[in-house]
């Protein structure tokens, strides 16, 4: 039984965005029951529409753009594609999968100045247990990674990255209706059903990420086809670790990964303590317990479908659409209903409350 969303908290913080707009369309009643959100599908090719959709995620980016701004002094293409990824750091979330496509992008960049890129803007934001060295070194990575790419003027509009300090409720109310792009890349067989997947498809983002956790109703109720799904199920990882994983058979045939393995042995992105994290690789290399290598390239591809879909935003927003209108489900109201009929066994009680007295008058 998977977990839901505390709607009421939601639905006033975070679908802000386009509360007024899915009240005109289809009435107030989805406020009380998320699942009237599924009344949404029938919009899908109203233009106009997905205009109303699109514009109010411009602003949302707009916003979190400016929040940026003021708290770290780096300017963002709100046109750009925003990939986010706020969760706690953790090895099994693959931050570090997330961060070497990064890496890859810069580089690909750097080599074809000139070239055709897709503007993207990638967020990292969570925290490390105190004694969890290598989460901490993560974090400390995807900062130098960031510095260097946000101070090349190569990169200009087209990549940037930010680390959102002191990730917290009153952050995620910004930063989630802000996102294009939700990072759900947990290896499978190792998430459970948390909320905050959840929490971004209620807000419009696509997902990209493995058939794993909530991924999997999610994908249920929007289908799957609206998700950029990728990488090993669990059976292939059980088969993988059981015929003997070698990461180096991996890496010899991803020339991309092995140069950006190199770059962070030899300080490319720390040249001041250039052998910083030559042990996070080699670690990496040695026991890839969640298995990046293996998915990595699968990953990679997955991610260029994002680009080429991104630059269409009709097709974008309908299934930006269809993610709103499959998230009802998702409901702390709906999972304690089904706790009471199921577990407890227990009926529902109605109750009349006397209005709360306005204090502002």
């Amino acid at each position: 039984m998977e977990e839901g969303m505390e709607e009421e908290i939601f639905e006033e913080e975070y679908l802000d965005f386009d509360k007024d707009l899915f009240e005109e369309v289809r009435g107030a009643g989805w406020v009380k029951e998320l699942s009237q959100l599924t009344k949404l599908r029938e919009f899908v090719g109203d233009k106009s529409f997905l205009q109303e959709i699109f514009k109010t995620k411009q602003e949302n980016k707009r916003k979190l753009a400016q929040y940026v701004f003021n708290q770290y002094g780096i300017e963002l293409n709100t046109g750009s594609l925003f990939d986010i990824q706020v969760k706690r750091i953790h090895e099994y979330k693959r931050q570090t999968m997330n961060l070497l496509h990064v890496i890859i992008l810069y580089n690909r960049i750097r080599s074809n100045p000139n070239g055709d890129f897709v503007p993207r803007t990638v967020f990292f934001g969570g925290k490390a247990a105190p004694g969890y060295h290598t989460a901490k070194q993560t974090i400390s990575l995807i900062c130098h990674v960031a510095d260097v790419v946000n101070n090349d003027p190569m990169m200009k509009d087209r990549l940037k990255v930010v680390f959102l300090s002191n990730y917290r409720c009153s952050l995620a109310e910004v930063i989630m209706p802000a996102a294009d792009l939700s990072e759900q890349i947990s290896l499978a067989g190792t998430e459970a059903s948390g909320t905050g997947n959840m929490k971004f498809m209620l807000n419009g983002a696509l997902t990209i990420g493995t058939l794993d956790g909530a991924n999997v109703e999610m994908s249920e109720e929007c289908g799957i086809e609206n998700m950029f799904i990728f990488g090993m199920r669990v059976a292939d990882v059980e088969k993988l670790w059981r015929d003997g994983y070698d990461t180096r058979k991996f890496l010899a045939d991803l020339p991309e990964l092995q140069l950006a393995f190199n770059q962070i042995k030899t300080g490319f992105f720390n040249s001041s303590e250039p052998h910083k994290f030559e042990g996070f690789v080699d670690g990496l290399i040695s026991n890839d317990r969640f298995c990046v290598i293996a998915d990595f390239a699968a990953y990679v591809a997955e991610q260029e479908k994002v680009s080429e879909l991104y630059m269409d935003w009709v097709q974008w927003t309908e299934k930006c659409l269809l993610n709103i209108a499959g998230s009802g489900k998702f409901t702390s109201d709906r999972t304690i209903t089904q706790y009471a009929e199921e577990i407890w066994k227990v009926k529902s009680v109605e109750v009349d409350l006397a209005p709360v007295p306005d204090t502002k008058e």
